[in-house]
């Protein structure tokens, strides 16, 4: 049996949009979910002009406790089955923990931990009744170690990627996987939404673009793998916490972190 739909979160631009064009260009089906309505419909009509697929979409915004709630009765009024469910939606702040605004925080783990969590719930369900299924996480580099001054979004990450392998663990056997791939810095819209353009560590290096971390993260899947990192800096990246004191690795971190003095 072939999978043939995918809902997308975080559609409307940089690796969700991506990764959109990459299951379209592969004649998958799709259901676009994101807050902004307008860019929603032109990545909908482009996707069937271009690939001659059904796009629909859902505008939404995850920091809505019910968005997910929302979003999977949706689907079912349309009649649609989620063979593929990618998680991509997620957003940090920069920034003192004791400087930044509450709400965001909380906002950032809605949307990261939250409605990630309660998606996977109600649409893992659906897949493992029917024996067949992909569930792709988007993850971080950021999972694998504490991030002084981005703390609350690397927790969140680090949550993604022990939720996703836990997961992965309970549905073998079921004709259910679930892979999660953690890129590394990324062009994309992130660095503006966080704040974190002016980061000296995004001027020196190579910023992977969100096009190549699609095809990789849909590869990933599509060949059940557990975990990917793409890119062999941060490979090297995430596996320097395994390797050394988390003491020190923090401390790496909170120097690679720090904002600049004004």
């Amino acid at each position: 049996m072939a999978l043939t739909t995918a809902l997308v979160t975080g559609a409307s631009s940089g690796i969700g949009y991506e990764i959109a064009r990459v299951l379209a260009s592969d004649g998958h089906d799709l259901v676009l979910v994101a807050r902004r309505e307008d860019n929603l419909r032109q990545l909908a009509h482009y996707l069937e002009r271009e690939y001659k697929v059904k796009a629909v979409y859902i505008a939404v915004d995850l920091t809505d406790p019910q968005a997910a709630q929302r979003i999977y009765d949706a689907i079912q009024e349309q009649n649609i089955p989620i063979d593929i469910l990618v998680n991509n939606a997620g957003f940090g702040t920069w920034g003192a923990f004791t400087a930044s605004y509450t709400d965001r925080d909380v906002e950032a783990i809605e949307t990261n931990v939250i409605a990630l969590t309660q998606l996977t719930k109600l649409f893992s369900r659906d897949m493992v009744k029917r024996g067949l299924g992909k569930i792709l996480n988007i993850g971080s580099v950021s999972s694998f170690m504490p991030g002084p001054y981005m703390a609350v979004y690397n927790a969140s990450k680090a949550f993604v990627l022990s939720f996703s392998l836990a997961l992965r663990s309970e549905l073998k056997g079921t004709g259910v996987s679930v892979t999660v791939v953690c890129p590394g810095p990324t062009d994309s819209e992130f660095h503006q939404v966080a704040g974190t353009l002016d980061l000296p560590m995004l001027k020196q290096v190579n910023l992977m673009g969100s096009a190549q971390v699609a095809r990789i993260a849909v590869r990933a899947m599509h060949k059940r793998k557990a975990v990917e990192i793409p890119g062999l800096l941060n490979k090297i990246t995430a596996l320097l916490p395994r390797l050394l004191p988390t003491r020190f690795v923090t401390w790496v971190t909170k120097q690679v972190l720090r904002p600049p003095k004004r």
